[in-house]
């Protein structure tokens, strides 16, 4: 594989275009007193400009509560089919914007919050990243496989894909 330093935009425009590709990752909140994290999947809504990856929650949730105590975050995104990877850790930030829950609400929001898009428990999460490292294979799972067996028996090592620390 190869280590590469995306550069902001680079690493900004990978970051949200595996972000958006696999769409559910796990958001994983640091809980007070616990030497391990809660980690919960969650679907973005979106990828910002900045690099702000958004997500909503509810205030009776425990990666609501833990946030509350500890910013603190780790994402990870997991395509094991096209071994594309990520991981992200960052910042959280806990809102109440209408507008943007607006934008974001779609009918399978309706299961999560009985009360609709005005519930007054649904929060936005955002998650500012401070470091992110991406593994991404060019080629299918079955042609990853098929580059190993090569390496294996030539002695090879051929380039498997590509990853790297993005530049958030």
């Amino acid at each position: 594989m190869n280590d590469n330093k995306l550069d902001l935009t680079e690493g900004r425009e990978k970051l949200k275009e595996i972000v958006d590709k696999i769409d559910v990752g796990m958001v994983c909140s640091f809980p007070d007193g616990s030497d391990y994290p809660h980690g919960v999947p969650m679907s973005r809504q979106e990828v910002d400009d900045q690099g702000n990856i958004w997500y909503i929650c509810s205030a009776d949730s425990d990666t609501h509560r833990n946030i509350e105590k500890n910013d603190k975050v780790s994402l990870f995104y997991a395509d094991a089919k096209n071994y594309t990877f990520l991981s992200i850790n960052g910042t959280a930030t806990l809102l109440r914007d209408q507008a943007r829950i607006d934008k974001y609400w779609n009918k399978f929001m309706e299961s999560w919050f009985e009360k609709g898009k005005e519930d007054p428990n649904i929060r936005l999460l955002r998650v500012d990243p401070i470091d992110a490292h991406y593994w991404d294979s060019d080629s299918s799972k079955i042609g990853t496989f098929f580059t190993m067996v090569k390496n294996m028996v030539t002695g090879d090592h051929s380039d498997l894909g590509k990853e790297g620390d993005l530049n958030v």
